[in-house]
């Protein structure tokens, strides 16, 4: 994944448990969600998000958590974005 433009984000110290998924991707050598940048390095702005986000994939629905799933990754593909 090519690096973000604003470098000083991406290069911002992760803190709690965002900093130990990060440092296990790291190991792994997997390529870190370049949102989760965002969410690091301003997470008093980014926590409605997050909670946004759960509720979306997690809670209530007629869907599946699965399916929901799907159509993040392919959405996320139709868009040339790593999901």
């Amino acid at each position: 994944m090519e690096p973000m433009f604003l470098r000083d984000v991406e290069a911002k110290p992760a803190e709690g448990e965002l900093a130990g998924l990060i440092n296990r991707l790291k190991e792994q050598g997997a390529p870190i969600p370049q949102i989760w940048h965002l969410f690091k390095f301003k997470p008093e702005a980014t926590e409605h998000l997050a909670r946004f986000t759960q509720e979306i994939m997690r809670g209530p629905s007629p869907l599946a958590p699965g399916m929901r799933e799907l159509i993040a990754a392919f959405t996320s593909r139709r868009n040339d974005c790593p999901f």
